[in-house]
């Protein structure tokens, strides 16, 4: 069978919500993307921008290249060497709304809806989050501060059939199912199915209180006797406990007989009880009907207790095109109905305003509406939210990203109409690209656009006001972020108190008027980088400049192919350019076979006595006796000869390079360097030896000499391991002891008195120092006083014990747990566990700061023997005032799927001592990282940046054996390493990439147009994409038979594709040359194929082919044509040489039925197999520019994919609604012949085979997300010889449903990269996959195969087939997975991986009770402690820990995929 693996996490956004979730954050933002759930906090960050530059893209790009600038200084000063004078001058101040994220979980479900509830229960006094999913299930969450993580409340279903409704109901998921709750928390709603609507009411603490004699002067002492009466109630049941009373189920058509199609609901302000509006209709909406305002708005007011409902208002009439129902806060009140032309807001009273946004609304209502047609806007897929309460003024986000200012007009209490106005783009009216799914605000003037289309942003808004007004509401202003809707509505409370009533009625109008005069101002302040959705992927080659620098310097670093996908949408379409690995900007190289380790710094130089008493030191002596901001000086390098003579020498850093440093007091002689770096507040450079430790002044004058000896015994330790944290200098010794010094006021160094006898009784295998800049290590101080900053040591002892002490106390350790080699989930100090447990082998420890310029937190680092990596994140949770330290620290082990690579067998003999000297490197600042670099065999980046998660990011190339940070005005906050091939290299992370969000190294190319398919050709080194701008369209005028289309003139003209192929330049990422089709010509698929293009020579070219579809509205048949076209070279531009190629077009075929839906290379002459329309074609191409056709077989309604595997002629074919068919083609005769085929039932996406050894298997993913595995056996007896294909199993992929996939060959243990042969890669036809002539002849019986799937969720996923053997226990140990791990929301993997109800059979079932294994449950593996594991990997079947990780290693993540 299968293992079916998700490489990445899914990046569109489907919905977000605001509320305080955790104690002390204020507004948390929620997100989820389908299956993802991440819960963010925001941090404002202070910028400058220029005010001489115009608003919106511009000043964005300034803000963020300042931003940028300013925090890659490590001590912030950049501001006072730019001049504060000029800057006042030159650029305002203004604040940037960042999202840091707090923690995500992954669920067992699509999720569908998010809501806030406030309840009475609540273990953290916060809000709580109800999520609702896609098989009608409710899970009620809320923060568990003592776990640091999401807890769940309950969990409610609806799934049962008696609540499905009628026997002939369509399947649950066939409908539109969504969640809403009451603004006061009283209860929440499901409408699932057809016409249900579960209701789940929740407790409130003032549910049994006389609201009449309920006042603000009876508040205090009311809650004391509040509290009395529910402990009585609670001792009488325990149902109270339970935040919720018992949910039940309402059928819409009971509440009343006209609700027989609801369309949408919501619930409503300011209603003493849960009161919602439906938008329903007796019918169903049709313009073919020629039905016309048939649609009922009615507000229904529920009674909790009786289980039901009393009609409030009804208001009938209305246009059948509404489709969604906004309520609206006050002051406004009441509902705003969103159709697709009209916008209508229906008050308390049951009174309605409109307003027409379009000429079309003439043609669909009769209804009174106020004429704004000339906006020529269209609503569907449009996002509203408050965007100024007080005022009525509302933020409409259009499908297109345009913004709309939604302005009520309010006389009283009474809206007497409403006015739009778009926000012109000087105004950053167009600073979103495209269609938002979600609008959450978060802050007074920033709120959150999340995209299913692109990346999602957070922007903000200010307003410029007159001189009167600005001196007015300056305090309000200064105060640019806001908590909570509570405190903004008391603000607007206070202004009404003090007489300012009467001119915010009349502010509306004035501030829809100034909104054109660029009054308002929107900008982005941050993002969420989406590679969703995919749209179409290929692979290719890096290539530079031919004969360049760049292509020099790469030779090492880079990987032998690229994953290219095209994402997004329309403005948001790009090409994400994917590798496993960092591939580093490589400043110069040059060979260093001596280099053994590497230490860079900036200290000060030494002051003259002539200015020891001058005060303006800093002034006279410029920045050299200062390090803050400055390029790094110094260089110690560690060396061993080809003797195996051990020394270091010093260099001193410029900015051309680096030179060996004469005249110093530096000794190369005094041995080889273990640590360097700098104390005294930079006076000092510090070198550790193996036998001493040596102190110099900033000019490296000997300064002091501290021996390794210790003064009881004699002995002389040598140092293997150091750690330095100014003020003070830890050494672990050969002997396992530890030598802790500090630095004086005179920076004398001196050794700390251990007053604790276990530091001198224990034996210490790693340690390290920690500064405590966050004080998440603080103890508890008074109120008023903030912690202070202190230095840290942690102590990992033999027997797996950690000891944390707080320098310069060493009496007695602040921090003791025996539990750190057991690696548990949780670790306190009480940890506990069995005799008998096995101890994973921990080499080395490191606390460190990980993040970036926006945020940064400290994280437990451990290095296993074999170089895994655990990361633990340590939390506090305090149960009251006075608590030990030790019994409020808690470690939280985080989720880390990677694995370190195996070391090369190949190896040189290396000197003994090299392996103690790789220890972890901690970098404070590379390319803005605050991050920890692993040396060694597997050398990786632990990359974490504010909106992510620590991930671990390997670096390109060779094992590394020495690293450090390099900051010179030659490479600018970059890092220095040597690789195990000798050579050494000084490079910079490229900054245009983005690493830790993904786990991956991702680059987005913008191309701005929607695109419908990419390939790559080999010979020239360029991408083809294939792409689809909408443009006006109109009937066509010559029309024989339809004489009226030549008098139709319409004003809002209805928008259609038109292809365009763009050639694509990987040396620059720019468009070489674009080709446009003919007008309503749209691009399907693009392929690159083999093919023949001579008929008497049987000459094969590689060649761009594009399928397309020519369609002139629903009266037009739908056409098709072929395009074929060469990359030829031309004379480039000048000054730009990648642009000396252009496409040469062929041949092109007109198809007269069917539009050209997919293509692939067939059998062995360099034909193309060409789907169009109802037929699906063989081809082949002749001299004189035509396509040939030879042999065709009839299809059923429309093929979604055409798929060969290479040179044996077996074809597959995916029908969008009849299945997929197994097809075999001859050559001699031509023919095609129908194997098998599937259940007819079948909605198939994408289809794609999966060879595995001997046997075959065919992947179907239809468009319920359900992978399908299929298999022709002619010998079974109910595939009825053959004709139907075996049923083997199906799995569900929840909501990342596979639209493309791509076969690619998997590098076996004993491979390399250099398999692949990275020079000329032959892409296949088809789908990409390397070709037969790579893997001379198709070995598919040889090399195994692995199956990527890519998702409009922007999930990349992989299928792997499995031995017998290594399908047996994983699929064991996953089913034990299932059941010892805790899992969010209380949802249920197994359940939600089984094909739903409604799948319909995919063949003969032959499944014998098997299924894919879920590889996103074996990740969770390392979740586990060793107790744990040990466990269940016996019970599973393995020998041991050990082998459970060998296989795992090689069916999770990107295994047998390391040529990317």
């Amino acid at each position: 069978m299968q293992c079916y693996t998700e490489l990445t996490p899914p990046t569109g956004v489907t919905h977000s919500i605001t509320l305080q979730l955790i104690p002390g954050q204020g507004t948390n933002l929620v997100v989820a993307k389908s299956s993802l759930l991440q819960v963010f906090r925001t941090k404002t960050v202070t910028t400058e921008i220029d005010t001489l530059q115009t608003n919106g893209a511009s000043k964005g790009r300034s803000a963020a290249r300042y931003e940028n600038r300013l925090a890659n200084d490590d001590d912030g000063l950049e501001a006072s060497f730019l001049g504060g004078d000029s800057l006042g001058f030159r650029a305002d101040r203004t604040t940037n709304t960042k999202l840091v994220l707090v923690y995500e979980t992954p669920l067992a479900g699509t999720v569908i809806g998010l809501s806030k509830i406030k309840t009475s229960t609540s273990r953290s006094g916060c809000e709580s989050l109800l999520l609702a999913f896609r098989d009608a299930k409710l899970s009620l969450v809320e923060w568990d501060a003592e776990r640091n993580a999401l807890g769940t409340v309950s969990i409610h279903y609806y799934e049962q059939e008696e609540l499905q409704g009628s026997p002939w109901a369509a399947p649950l998921s066939h409908y539109v199912n969504f969640l809403v709750a009451d603004p006061g928390s009283r209860c929440a709603a499901l409408k699932f199915a057809a016409r249900n609507l579960a209701i789940l009411p929740f407790r409130q603490v003032d549910e049994d209180i006389d609201m009449g004699d309920w006042d603000e002067e009876l508040d205090g002492p009311r809650p004391q006797k509040d509290v009395s009466n529910a402990a009585v109630s609670n001792g009488a049941s325990n149902i109270e406990d339970t935040p919720y009373s018992p949910s039940f189920v309402l059928r819409l058509s009971n509440l009343d007989p006209s609700l027989l199609h609801p369309v949408h609901l919501a619930f409503l302000h300011e209603y003493r009880e849960p009161t919602f509006g439906i938008l329903a209709s007796t019918s169903s909406a049709s313009n073919a009907l020629g039905r016309k305002d048939h649609y009922t708005y009615m507000v229904f007011t529920l009674d909790l207790q009786q289980k039901a409902s009393t009609t409030i208002l009804s208001v009938s009439g209305l246009p059948q095109d509404l489709y969604r129902v906004v309520p609206l806060p006050a002051p406004v009140g009441g509902a705003l109905l969103v159709g697709c032309n009209e916008l209508i807001h229906i008050d308390q009273s049951g009174k309605p305003n409109g307003v027409a946004v379009n000429p079309m609304t003439k043609q669909c209502t009769s209804f009174g509406l106020a004429d704004q047609s000339d906006l020529n806007i269209r609503l569907e897929g449009c996002i509203i939210d408050v965007l100024t309460p007080d005022l009525g003024e509302f933020l409409m986000i259009l499908n297109d990203g345009r913004m709309v200012l939604i302005t009520f007009r309010i006389d009283g209490r009474t809206v007497s109409g409403l006015e739009l106005r778009l926000v012109p783009p000087a105004s950053g009216g167009t600073i979103i690209p495209g269609r938002i799914s979600t609008l959450s605000r978060i802050g007074k003037n920033v709120m959150f656009a999340g995209s299913e289309e692109g990346d999602s942003l957070v922007f903000g808004w200010t307003k410029k006001q007159t001189q009167a007004g600005r001196r007015k509401s300056k305090p309000r202003d200064d105060d640019f972020y806001m908590d909570d809707y509570e405190e903004e509505e008391e603000e607007v409370d206070e202004d009404d108190l003090y007489g300012e009533e009467t001119t915010s009625h009349h502010q509306p109008v004035s501030a829809a008027s100034s909104l054109l005069s660029g009054d308002l101002s929107f900008r982005i302040h941050d993002r969420l980088i989406s590679i969703a959705p995919i749209q179409s992927m290929t692979y290719g080659q890096p290539v530079w400049m031919p004969g360049s620098e760049e292509e020099r310097n790469s030779i090492g670093v880079h990987a032998d192919l690229q994953l290219v996908c095209a994402v997004g949408r329309d403005k948001s379409s790009c090409l994400a350019t994917m590798n496993l690995a960092i591939q580093p900007k490589v400043i110069g190289q040059f060979e260093f076979s001596e280099a053994r380790g590497f230490w860079t710094m900036c200290a000060k130089k030494p002051i003259p006595k002539s200015l020891q008493s001058d005060k303006g030191v800093s002034v006279l002596g410029g920045n050299d006796y200062d390090t803050g901001g400055q390029y790094d000086r110094f260089m110690i390098v560690a060396k061993v000869d080809l003797d195996g003579y051990e020394k270091s020498d010093v260099y001193a850093l410029t900015a051309a390079g680096f030179e060996g440093l004469c005249g110093t007091e530096f000794d190369p002689a005094a041995g080889i360097t273990i640590e360097a770096g700098t104390m005294g507040k930079g006076s000092r450079i510090v070198q550790i030896l193996k036998s001493e430790v040596r102190s110099y002044d900033g000019d490296f004058g000997l300064s002091q000499i501290v021996p390794m000896m210790d003064e009881e015994t004699g002995a002389e330790p040598r140092a293997v391991t150091a750690s330095i944290a100014d003020p003070y200098l830890l050494i672990i010794r050969d002997d396992s002891s530890a030598f802790i010094a500090g630095i004086d006021s005179s920076n004398e160094l001196e050794e700390l008195r251990k007053e604790d006898k276990v530091l001198v009784s224990s034996k210490w295998l790693s340690g390290c120092l920690y500064n405590d800049s966050t004080a998440i290590f603080a103890e508890e101080t008074a109120k008023s006083s903030k912690p202070t900053q202190s230095i840290l040591l942690f102590l990992l002892s033999s027997s797996g014990a950690l000891y944390i002490y707080r320098l310069p106390d060493l009496s007695k350790p602040i921090y003791v747990t025996d539990g750190l080699a057991y690696i548990p989930p949780a670790l306190s100090s009480d940890f506990t566990v069995r005799k008998g447990t096995p101890k994973e082998a921990i080499t080395e420890i490191m606390v460190a700061d990980l993040g970036d310029t926006t945020h940064k937190s400290p994280y437990l680092i451990l290095r296993h023997s074999n170089d895994d990596l655990t990361i633990y994140q340590p939390y506090r949770y305090k149960l009251g005032t006075g608590q030990v330290f030790s019994k409020t620290l808690f470690f939280q082990k985080l989720p880390n799927p990677s694995f370190a690579r195996a070391p090369e067998e190949t190896e040189q003999d290396d000197v003994p001592p090299q392996p103690r000297l790789l220890s972890m490197r901690r970098c404070n600042n590379i390319a803005g990282y605050s991050t920890v670099f692993l040396p060694g065999h597997s050398p990786s980046f632990i990359l974490k940046s504010a909106k992510s998660m620590p991930r671990v990011v390997p670096l390109q190339g060779a094992g590394v054996i020495a690293m450090s940070p390099f900051h010179t005005e030659g490479c600018d906050h970059g890092f220095i390493y040597a690789d195990s091939h000798n050579i050494a290299r000084v490079t910079q992370i490229p900054e245009d990439w983005s690493y830790a969000e993904l786990g991956l190294a991702v680059k987005k190319v913008p191309i701005g147009e929607d695109i419908a398919a990419v390939a790559y050709h080999p010979p020239q080194q360029c991408y083809v994409v294939g792409c689809n701008a909408s443009e006006p369209f109109e009937l066509p005028k010559d029309d024989d038979y339809h004489k009226e289309w030549a008098r139709e003139n319409l004003v809002f003209k209805p928008t259609l594709d038109r292809g365009l192929l763009k050639l694509i330049s990987p040396i620059t990422w720019t468009v070489i040359d674009t080709v446009q089709l003919e007008p309503c010509e749209t691009v399907l698929c693009v392929e690159t194929l083999n093919l023949e293009v001579s008929e008497s020579t049987n000459e094969r070219r590689q060649l761009i082919a594009v399928g397309t579809a020519l369609t002139k509205g629903e009266d037009l048949p739908t056409r098709g044509r072929v395009h074929v076209y060469d990359i030829a070279d031309v004379i480039p531009e000048p000054g730009k040489p990648e642009t000396s190629k252009k496409l040469k077009l062929i041949a092109k075929e007109d198809i007269p039925r069917g539009a050209v839906t997919a293509l692939s290379e067939i059998g062995t002459q360099g034909l193309m197999l060409v789907a169009q329309g109802q037929k699906c074609m063989v081809r082949g191409l002749k001299e004189d520019g035509t396509l040939l056709p030879v042999a065709f077989m009839d299809m059923s309604c429309y093929v979604t994919a055409a798929k060969e595997l290479p040179g044996t002629g077996l074809c597959l074919m995916a029908d969008a609604f009849k299945g997929v068919w197994f097809v075999g083609y001859t050559e001699e005769p031509y023919k095609m012949m129908l194997f098998g085929k599937s259940s007819t039932k079948l909605e198939v996406l994408t289809a794609d085979f999966l060879p595995d050894g001997k046997e075959l298997f065919i992947v179907a993913c239809d468009a319920d997300g359900h992978i399908h595995i299929l298999q022709f056996d002619p010998e079974h007896p109910k595939s009825l010889q053959g004709h139907l294909l075996l049923h083997r199993t199906s799995f569900n992929t929840g909501a990342h449903n596979p639209t493309k996939s791509l076969l690619l060959p998997s590098t076996l243990p004993t491979d390399t990269p250099s398999t692949i042969d990275g020079s000329n890669p032959n892409t296949n036809n088809t789908n990409g996959t390397p070709n037969a002539s790579n893997l001379a002849p198709y070995d598919a019986t040889e090399r195994p195969h692995i199956l990527l799937l890519c998702s409009p969720t922007g999930l990349i996923a992989a299928l792997r087939p499995l031995s017998e053997s290594s399908y047996r226990r994983l699929s064991s140990l996953a089913a034990q997975l299932v059941n010892s791990l805790p899992h969010a929301a209380g949802l249920n993997p197994k359940g939600y991986r089984m094909p739903s109800a409604d799948c319909p059979p995919a063949g003969v079932d032959a499944s014998v009770g098997r299924n894919i294994v879920d590889g996103t449950v074996l990740e969770r593996f390392t979740e586990l402690g060793m107790a744990r594991r040990a466990e269940l990997a016996g019970r599973a079947g393995y020998a041991g820990i050990g082998e459970v990780r060998a296989e795992l290693e090689g069916v999770l993540g990107w295994a047998g995929l390391g040529y990317f």
